[in-house]
């Protein structure tokens, strides 16, 4: 079994490089990204391995190594940090940290360190004939998670309201532009329903002609019209006892949406050419890129099968809207792009996570996720450079100004050119339109601590 790792960084690019760094050594390795995440990680398993940055934006790392020990006093805890505190390293020592490592982290430096506390922590607690074989990592079969849960205050309301509708058997609305994941939606809320071992069926209503909707949706009998050579299940009898997806809804010709709001409304549905009705028992999740209660004024679509699909609606956030949780899905869909291509590249060099942050991503997650994989295609090194991303990525303006601001609110103007830069101080310093001595003194006086 190959050993556990805990990775503890509130700098989420950082924190993912390192998981794939670690789990292409084969480690299993989990990330948490603030205190109360790691809290929660360390008293539902049993780590090996804890290794966590000593400042975290809710607590410290020193918690964190107090924590650890009187879960398991067997886990080693690495410290890491950009400031060198010989006080606290020495404190850390003190309460049973195995070491403390400066940042920038050596990727194979921290690989050392860890094969030494691993080392350490099965001299203590196993036979010395063991100590050979635990100690040599295995490989792990599956390293890419199957879905992604962002830690921007966008994805922490998603996944809340997501979590409060699925055990519901209302029926819901998912607004989005193009790309920004109301698919994934649909099926999380599926999956987290009592309907999650039944059928989920998603049909994309923009690709079927308005001739053959009918056939699409409710299923045919053998030759009840001209083609119909073999008798035809509908979806919503396919989706029957579980959810069925409608994904563009709007693009439903006037005709078809009223066959729908029957349906939705009987729960029965009868093929073409059958005399039976057959009763469904389903649950409507439906997706748009449109604006239908504009539509429903304009008399495009229909009020009544408006109100019978938005019982509860959920707003897909654009990615250029959840700027903290960027690197998180690009280490994702790079893990992803490794195993379909079956390449090993580790990450993304700065200048390309910088270019990300930026980046305003008109294409959402889709975008993101093709250029990666094309990106990782065309990679020849370990990390992806920005010679090897889409001229057009490169040629957009990505330029981002902060309003006029005065001293009654300087403070909320530097935090927000700070977030908007992901934090690069000298990024800041040039959207606030002040040096970096100034942006630096500034800092001090406003006790914003980095």
């Amino acid at each position: 079994m190959s050993s556990k790792i805990l990775v503890i960084d509130d700098d989420t690019a950082f924190c993912m490089m390192l998981k794939t760094f670690l789990q292409k050594k084969g480690y299993e390795v989990m990330n948490a990204f603030n205190a109360n995440e790691a809290e929660a990680c360390i008293k539902s398993q049993k780590f090996d391995v804890v290794l966590t940055d000593i400042r975290l934006p809710d607590s410290d790392g020193l918690a964190i190594l107090k924590l650890a020990k009187e879960i398991s006093f067997e886990t080693q805890v690495i410290l890491m940090t950009g400031y060198t505190d010989i006080k606290t390293a020495v404190n850390a020592m003190k309460i049973g940290a195995y070491d403390y490592v400066g940042k920038p982290i050596n990727p194979d430096e921290i690989l050392h360190t860890i094969e030494q506390a691993l080392k350490k922590k099965n001299e203590k607690s196993e036979p010395v004939s063991l100590q050979k074989e635990k100690t040599s990592p295995k490989k792990s079969n599956n390293n890419t998670p199957s879905f992604v849960t962002g830690i921007s205050s966008h994805s922490d309301q998603l996944h809340e309201y997501i979590s409060l509708v699925a055990p519901t058997n209302m029926s819901v609305l998912i607004i989005g532009d193009s790309g920004t994941g109301k698919e994934y939606i649909a099926h999380s809320i599926h999956m987290q329903s009592k309907r999650a071992n039944k059928p989920f069926i998603a049909v994309d209503c923009g690709a079927i002609p308005k001739e053959l909707a009918s056939s699409e949706f409710f299923g045919h009998l053998k030759g009840s019209f001209t083609g119909a050579v073999t008798d035809k299940t509908g979806h919503f009898e396919a989706a029957n006892g579980g959810t069925i997806f409608l994904d563009e809804v709007g693009n439903l010709s006037y005709e078809v949406q009223i066959q729908l709001l029957r349906a939705l409304q009987e729960r029965k549905v009868k093929p073409i050419g059958s005399n039976n009705e057959i009763k469904v028992d389903i649950r409507v999740i439906a997706a748009t890129n449109e604006d239908l209660s504009e539509a429903v004024k304009k008399s495009d679509f229909r009020e009544d099968l408006y109100h019978r699909l938005n019982e509860f609606s959920i707003q897909a956030p654009k990615l250029s809207e959840r700027k903290h949780d960027i690197m998180i899905f690009a280490n994702h869909f790079l893990a992803a792009a490794n195993e379909d291509l079956e390449k090993d590249i580790l990450g993304f060099d700065k200048e390309v996570s910088d270019l990300f942050m930026n980046y305003d991503w008109p294409g959402n997650l889709r975008e993101m996720k093709n250029t990666i994989k094309r990106s990782v295609l065309l990679t020849k090194s370990d990390v992806i450079s920005i010679a090897v991303l889409p001229q057009e990525m490169l040629n957009a303006n990505t330029t981002e100004e902060v309003p006029a601001y005065s001293k009654l609110n300087e403070e909320s103007a530097i935090r927000s050119a700070l977030e908007r830069a992901n934090f690069n101080k000298s990024k800041a310093a040039k959207l606030l339109d002040i040096d970096r001595k100034t942006l630096y003194n500034k800092l001090k006086l406003y006790n914003i601590d980095l």
